[in-house]
């Protein structure tokens, strides 16, 4: 019996093909099958209108930066869009969504989730970044948002600091249609980074910052703690 064993290749956080070795039989074969790039919006061929993606990941790791891409290809096909941030999140503006790398989109500060609601008539898509700084009932407002028919992108941090699931993003992710996780790489090892590493001594689950207080790191380095920063630091 053939047994195919799949073998990922990833560079840079990207899933660039897949190699499916054929075993257990003479003249076993190595086939490249070139896979569907991420950052693409899913395939919605039947699909009806309304449902809810998120795009997760640790800090530097792209998520406001592919919010903006999808969100401006939904402006490109002539949808009409809105894109919410919290109020509490002015590290670069106090209106617009920031990316790290600089790229900028118009959206609308909130202090409630429960605000979205009176913006979303007439919408088609509705894009909310940073959403684990959002209120728990983030989740509810999506939900109902998405029976009216609109496309919901949602952008957060999955978890905090100390590696624990962060503000609504969790329930947002269980009750998505669609869910793209990216990561940074870890600039100690050189692996994808999955957490957000902080490197003050404040101890409150939110605390605003950019490279002054985080770090992206994988799971073993950002298990090792301050010895990192020691190693460094030499």
């Amino acid at each position: 019996m053939n047994h195919p064993v799949i073998d990922q290749g990833i560079t840079g956080g990207r899933i660039i093909y897949t190699t499916i070795f054929t075993t257990g039989m003479p003249g076993s074969k190595v086939e490249h099958v070139p896979l569907r790039p991420m950052f693409l919006e899913p395939h919605f061929k039947g699909q009806r209108s309304g449902w809810i993606e998120v795009i997760c990941g640790s800090m530097f790791s792209g998520k406001t930066e592919e919010l903006i891409r999808r969100i401006r290809r939904a402006k490109i096909a002539n949808q009409k869009v809105v894109i919410f941030k919290p109020s509490t999140d002015v590290r670069y503006d106090e209106k617009q969504v920031v990316s790290h790398d600089q790229n900028i989109i118009e959206s609308v500060p909130l202090k409630s989730s429960r605000e979205i609601l009176k913006y979303a008539a007439g919408m088609e898509v509705i894009g909310i970044d940073e959403a684990q700084f959002f209120d728990p009932d983030l989740t509810e407002v999506c939900q109902q948002i998405a029976l009216r028919g609109i496309r919901v992108i949602a952008a957060g941090l999955d978890m905090d600091y100390l590696g624990r699931p962060f503000g609504p993003v969790p329930h947002l992710l269980a009750i998505a249609e669609y869910i793209t996780k990216v990561h940074a790489i870890c600039p100690h090892c050189g692996n994808l980074a999955t957490h957000s590493y902080r490197l003050t001594e404040e101890t409150d689950t939110v605390v605003l910052g950019e490279k002054d207080k985080y770090e992206p790191r994988c799971r073993t380095c950002y298990h090792m703690g301050n010895i990192l920063n020691f190693q460094r630091e030499r």
